[in-house]
């Protein structure tokens, strides 16, 4: 529904998964019906589209979406006194993952999961990320470190097992579905059992030479008696 305010652009996203037929459509509010002569126009990219459907103060297309290739942002826009646009991004669902840092020790286990909520994909991939390079995790050939669940169709659950440093770092998962894939990122943070400790060995040291220092002063303190 496009409001009549010059200059400003509406956006859309539509979510698809699988092949379908759609319709997009723009219509004026009927408080601004009073404009006149308007060309509209409809894109895909920067590529002119022709609008088939066509009613009072309202322009529709119609798209057969069969692959990714049809997907992508299409706009419709009024030309005349004022300009309207709208604009309508046709995308694969999106993946959640986690935003914040997994953060765990060396030598424990970190889970790390990964929703499609509303859509069910194909099937969904696990990636590691080591410098340029994604590497795919397989739990077939290496059981005894990484475990892969799907809790159900719409979830995936990545278990490491016996974390090490070399663990730290990015990771993703990737959900395939009719009309393409789509990918959520999470990241691990592995520490060492000293980064805890850190603190509490700062306090002892500091104790530790403040003891010292005071037996130091006593020492002295009863020497310089004795010589007196």
């Amino acid at each position: 529904l496009l409001l009549g305010v010059s200059g400003t652009s509406i956006e859309k996203n539509v979510t698809l998964d699988s092949a379908t037929r759609i319709e997009l459509s723009c219509r004026l509010d009927n408080k601004y019906s009073h404009l006149k002569s308007l060309q509209v126009i409809w894109k895909r990219g920067n590529e002119t589209i022709r609008h088939i459907n066509k009613t009072e103060n309202s322009w529709s297309i119609q798209l057969r979406i069969l692959d990714n290739s049809n997907l992508g942002s299409y706009s419709c826009t009024l030309k005349g006194e004022e300009e309207i646009s709208a604009m309508f991004h046709l995308q694969v669902p999106t993946i959640e993952g986690k935003e914040k840092p997994i953060v765990s020790y060396e030598g424990d286990t970190a889970v790390m999961i990964c929703k499609s909520s509303g859509y069910t994909p194909i099937a969904w991939t696990w990636y590691m990320t080591n410098g340029s390079e994604q590497i795919a995790l397989n739990d077939s050939l290496l059981a005894d470190k990484y475990a892969i669940n799907k809790i159900s169709a719409n979830v995936t659950h990545l278990k490491i097992l016996k974390l090490t440093k070399e663990d730290d770092g990015v990771y993703w998962c990737e959900a395939a579905f009719e009309l393409g894939k789509s990918k959520g990122k999470l990241m691990l943070k592995v520490l060492s059992f000293m980064v805890p400790l850190k603190p509490f060995l700062a306090i002892v040291a500091e104790a530790v030479i403040l003891v010292t220092v005071v037996f130091l002063y006593e020492i002295y303190s009863k020497k310089k008696e004795k010589h007196a």
